[in-house]
Formats: structure tokens, sequence, C-alpha cells
């Protein structure tokens, strides 16, 4: 949804000529996912699990692109042989047998599409997550852990040694705005942050860092959190307060959207502005809820809040 909302502020290219961009975005996406086809892809060929980088590359194609439906394309069924693949996923995993190399073939692959934005995984070991939940036991594989319905404890990647590509390290240091989430805070943003390497590049960079709140506690791994309990999690994980600035959303949800979602035991996340004041982050609110049947961000009105907050503290 945020990279949807940015790609519209980066200029596209004219008649095959180089344009200068008005902002260049640069992903860094997790792999550690091992369900669904890119579970089972990482299992019976060995490579990372392509499914979150797809999304992210289908997120900054041209939307009326072609190739972007057809790399979202399910074949239809579940069982074994093609069914339940997506294409993207059995392109990249063809592509990166050819090239021998799953960064290179995820470049190569953004290239088919004209992502506009780069796109990187945050290491190329093959990293399985594991959590210590409340009651001491350990759970391994992002799959599993999402469905423990246990308090999580603590994450960790295991090898506990993965490094980050260069890129990554290099994308960060450049960088003018550093953001994260919004997206599953245990299974989703702070595995990006255990790769070695990559919180201390954070808390090095001269960017500003700012953490995108979610507007729905997830089931099973942050049931009762507030937007404050998120930053705190990070902060013990990472070791390193990293963030400047907040994104909250002001909005409310209609009542009979927020009922289903209250039986599904998922409540909105409480903004708790006085705790994160304390904390010395920068609160920057709007309303940013994309009215429908499910909650979720609107994706040209987060980017626009990100973008002016950025834009008026640059020319404070």
């Amino acid at each position: 949804m945020l990279l949807r909302g940015l790609k519209e502020h980066i200029a596209a290219p004219s008649n095959g000529a180089a344009v200068s961009p008005a902002i260049q975005v640069d992903a860094v996406v997790t792999v550690t996912d091992d369900g669904g086809s890119s579970g089972r892809l990482r299992r019976e060929y060995s490579i990372l699990p392509p499914g979150d980088i797809r999304n992210c590359m289908v997120a900054l194609s041209p939307d009326e692109a072609l190739l972007a439906k057809l790399f979202q394309y399910r074949f239809p069924g579940s069982g074994r042989g093609l069914a339940g693949h997506s294409f993207g996923n059995l392109f990249l995993a063809a592509l990166t047998h050819v090239t021998g190399d799953f960064p290179e073939a995820v470049k190569l692959s953004g290239n088919v599409l004209a992502t506009r934005g780069r796109i990187f995984p945050s290491t190329a070991a093959n990293v399985t997550l594991k959590a210590t939940l409340d009651n001491g036991r350990v759970v391994s594989g992002e799959t599993r852990i999402s469905r423990s319905n246990r308090p999580i404890r603590r994450v960790q990647l295991v090898p506990r040694t993965a490094s980050p590509l260069d890129e990554v390290l290099s994308s960060i240091r450049k960088a003018d705005l550093i953001l994260l989430g919004p997206g599953s805070l245990y299974t989703s943003l702070i595995p990006n942050l255990l790769v070695r390497g990559i919180a201390a590049a954070i808390a090095n960079s001269r960017a500003e860092c700012v953490y995108i709140a979610n507007l729905m506690t997830q089931p099973g791994e942050t049931d009762g959190y507030s937007v404050a309990d998120h930053v705190r999690a990070i902060y013990e994980h990472t070791g390193k307060c990293l963030f400047h600035a907040v994104v909250l959303n002001r909005a409310p949800a209609s009542p009979q959207v927020l009922r289903r979602y209250r039986r599904q035991g998922a409540a909105p996340v409480n903004p708790s502005l006085e705790e994160l004041q304390k904390m010395g982050l920068t609160c920057v609110a709007g309303n940013l809820l994309q009215r429908g049947k499910v909650i979720r961000h609107d994706q040209r009105r987060l980017a626009q809040l990100i973008l002016n907050h950025y834009s008026h503290r640059n020319s404070a």
C-alpha cells in the first residue's frame, strides 16, 4: 500500500528516455516467509521465498501493465503441481536458477515489470524465523508463529549471522527518509531489523526514520498492543531507538466494519499519543483510512502525508 502511494511521486520514463524522478524509492523486503506458494518453492527448490518480493514489484509497476496482472495470477486449485502457485513466484524461481542468484533475479524481474523503484531482499541468506512465546515455548517458521495464538516474547533469525546485501546498506546510508511499516510487527517488520548491521545502519543514518503505525491489532501477534508497544518491541529487539516520528491515523472506522473485525479478534490500535511523546517521538496524524469493507490505509493520503511532513521538516 505504501509503495503504491509513493510510486505516484516518481516520474515515469517518456519514450524510453531517462528522467530525474521527484523521489527515488528503494524497498527492503523480508525473506522469512515459509507458507503457501513461497514456502513450497523454498522447500522444493532451495530458493528464497519470492512472494513478498513479488507483491512489492507489482506495487511499484505501472498500474495499467498487463505484466503486473500476470505476475499476480495464481493457478487455481490446491495440492501439487502448479495449483496454488502464482506466476510471478514461478518466474522468480526460474530466473533464480538461470542466473544462480536470487537478488539478481529480483533485479531482472523488476526490469521486466518496469518497476518505478528498486527492490532488495534484506539478506541473501536462507534464514528461518524463531519465536519464544510467553509460556517459554519456541516456535520455528513464520507460518507457525502467526498461528501460535500466544503472546510473543521475542523473535530471532537463524542463523543470527545473516548479513544484508551491500546494496541495502548503501541505500540506508544514502537515504533522506527511512520508512518502516505498516505490516506484521514480529513476522514482517522486525525480521528485517534483525539482519546483522541493518539496525545499526539505520541508527547511524542521517535520514529521518519514521514508523507507520498499523491500523488494527493482529490476532495472535499484537493483541492489546498500542502504537507505543509496537515501537518498544522494535527498540527491545534492536537495542536502538530508531525513530524520529510516528505516522498515525485519526479517522474512525465504521461501527459495522469494526464489529466484523472484533469477531475475528482484532481491534483498532490505541495511538498512545502521550507515551509516544514521552519517548521523544513526533506524532504525525491524518485521515489515512480507506473507506470500504476492509480496514486499510489509503495509499495516496498516506504517501502525501509522509512527503508533506518530510518536506516541511526539511525546509524548517
